[in-house]
């Protein structure tokens, strides 16, 4: 065999070499990041995108949207929320929202659904939204109606968002801090009756998100400038997750492969990110990028004559919050990439 046909021989068994090599590497990517799982999402604000009237004011409206998808699209902040770090970390398309499942193609409930409804709790709100029993009401009748079988729901991760709605609306309605603890283990017991019937549906692995620094959101800041945070909510933040993390701890004592609950430490995340914004390339930790130009105002206020009475600032990519409850795409983006280090790795099986 003469030399240019061995040269020939060998390059192409490197090409071979440097192609298998290339797709093992995928493969193992693929495993990690793109498991052939759909994302179901139940919850508030924090993870709806899209379920939320356009009737009613926030989501739907300017400014919301003006980073991704540069207009208003059902998201509570600038751009993208938490659901949509969620599914980028599993490699999949962002659930679409349950109120368009009728008007989109098929291909895409392959991914998963959102029943999510910004201003929702476990139990009933101000809002007139689904609250979290409902929603999952929601999805059964889709598994009834074949839209969803066993076998898709086994393979499938279920995401609960309780993002403090029940607590906004217990002190909206003269709640008594004296009466808070007993409200806020209330409030545990129904998530945890909540995420028993997600796995009785079938769901083997169900993550709940931990409830973030209430005391640090503009809406408590704002008494003090935007300069510390509510250590009072805050203390009772710690109450529920104490007892949120008790809970599905003893569910998880009680099932076969004692995995199929986890917890999404928020809080943390949330605290890690405010404690160290420099970090994250964040320069403004508590003051809103969104609001009203005076108190009963509110990002994306307009009055009778539609005129704007709401400011935006300059650089909401460096700002952590963006309205006087939900942080920015850029603050969520600095929340998942601790999670990313710290605990997202739970919601994979």
């Amino acid at each position: 065999m003469d030399s240019h046909k061995q040269l020939f021989i060998l390059l192409c068994l490197s090409l071979v070499l440097v192609l298998l090599s290339g797709l093992q590497v995928e493969a193992k990517r693929h495993i990690k990041y793109h498991p052939s799982k759909e994302l179901f999402v139940f919850g508030d604000s924090y993870v709806d995108t899209g379920n939320t009237p356009k009737t009613k004011p926030g989501s739907w409206k300017q400014p919301y949207g003006i980073t991704f998808p540069g207009k208003p699209a059902g998201r509570f902040s600038d751009g993208r929320v938490l659901t949509d770090f969620i599914a980028k970390y599993l490699g999949l398309r962002s659930p679409i929202p349950h109120k368009f499942r009728n008007i989109v193609a098929k291909n895409y409930l392959k991914y998963g659904m959102n029943f999510a409804y910004g201003g929702t709790g476990v139990f009933d709100t101000s809002t007139s939204g689904p609250n979290m029993t409902s929603q999952i009401d929601s999805f059964n009748q889709l598994v009834q109606e074949n839209i969803y079988t066993q076998s898709d729901i086994t393979k499938s991760i279920a995401y609960v968002s309780v993002a403090g709605n029940d607590y906004n609306h217990y002190l909206a309605t003269n709640g008594s801090l004296q009466g808070f603890p007993s409200f806020i283990a209330s409030v545990v017991k129904q998530t945890t009756t909540n995420l028993v019937h997600l796995q009785r549906l079938g769901f083997k692995r169900i993550v709940v998100g931990a409830l973030h620094p209430l005391g640090c959101l503009p809406q408590s800041t704002a008494q003090t400038s935007f300069q510390s945070c509510n250590s009072t909510f805050n203390d009772l933040v710690a109450l529920h997750n104490n007892l949120l993390n008790q809970s599905v701890t003893k569910l998880n004592r009680e099932t076969k492969d004692h995995t199929t609950f986890a917890i999404l430490d928020i809080f943390d995340s949330f605290n890690s990110v405010l404690n160290n914004p420099s970090r994250h390339n964040i320069k403004e930790r508590l003051k809103p990028c969104c609001f009203g130009v005076s108190s009963q105002y509110n990002c994306g206020s307009v009055d009778e004559n539609n005129v704007k009475k709401y400011l935006v600032c300059e650089n909401p990519e460096s700002t952590f919050f963006w309205d006087r409850l939900h942080p920015t795409q850029a603050g969520w983006n600095a929340v998942y990439n601790e999670l990313k280090i710290k605990s997202l790795h739970q919601i994979l099986y």
